[in-house]
């Protein structure tokens, strides 16, 4: 985990102004606005310390997962021709929506990359619970995030009693059939690994809900950060005003 400049400053902080970050960019419309957004998101990033190579990566694989949407837009999206595919026209206005959406969910996902991502899900989770989000959502949220890793080592190891058994995947109804029973069996042993953890917290006391020890306090600093950070947001929505009356 990166030694992030944000870890002094409040995680309550930290979870609205990213929050409303997302709400002022998804807001935006004008791309210059946009682009603003994603300089502050870059900003924010480069604040924070978070290594350039791995977060660019992250940023590639949420991009491939929306290029399908980005790419089919111009073509079915009416409006001005600008040119032509295999007989299918593409309109300036999908265009203009495509970059929209690009810029919004890239700088949206940069900021959250650089806000939350370099928090621990523990204090993540206490800071949602100080901000009065339901309990049992950040209950299971912080256990989801810590057996996440042990469900991983559960599934490699049965991958690899697998390939010791001579299991070579291909595409066939054998590799369908033994994939189902992988799957299968993930979900009986998580089953049965919950019961067991369930039994251990009862043992030491759990009555359904999770003490906290750690207090959050607001700091000088932390209203300083909140201060410049609002302003910057106002900037945003500055620029989208000035530009949609020009």
């Amino acid at each position: 985990m990166p030694q992030a400049r944000f870890g002094a400053v409040d995680p309550r902080a930290r979870v609205v102004l990213s929050v409303g970050f997302a709400l002022v960019t998804v807001g935006l419309s004008e791309l210059v606005a946009l682009f603003a957004a994603l300089a502050m998101a870059t900003g924010l990033m480069i604040m924070a310390h978070l290594p350039v190579g791995s977060t660019l990566r992250r940023m590639a694989a949420m991009d491939l997962f929306i290029f399908a949407l980005i790419a089919m837009l111009p073509f079915t999206t009416p409006g001005t021709p600008m040119f032509t595919i295999f007989g299918f026209e593409a309109s300036r206005e999908g265009l203009y929506h495509a970059v929209q959406i690009a810029l919004t969910a890239n700088a949206v996902a940069l900021a959250m990359l650089a806000l939350l991502g370099t928090m621990e899900a523990v204090t993540l989770g206490h800071a949602l619970h100080a901000l009065r989000c339901p309990e049992r959502l950040v209950q299971l949220m912080m256990f989801t995030v810590r057996y996440i890793e042990v469900l991983g080592e559960e599934y490699a190891r049965m991958r690899q009693a697998m390939r010791a058994r001579g299991f070579r995947p291909r595409s066939n109804w054998h590799s369908y059939r033994s994939y189902g029973y992988l799957v299968g069996m993930m979900l009986v042993r998580a089953i049965e690994r919950s019961e067991r953890i369930l039994g251990a917290m009862k043992c030491r006391g759990f009555t359904g809900r999770i003490p906290l020890l750690e207090r959050f306090e607001m700091r000088r600093r932390d209203w300083q950060f909140v201060a410049g950070f609002a302003v910057a947001l106002a900037v945003l929505v500055g620029i989208e005003v000035a530009n949609v009356f020009v």
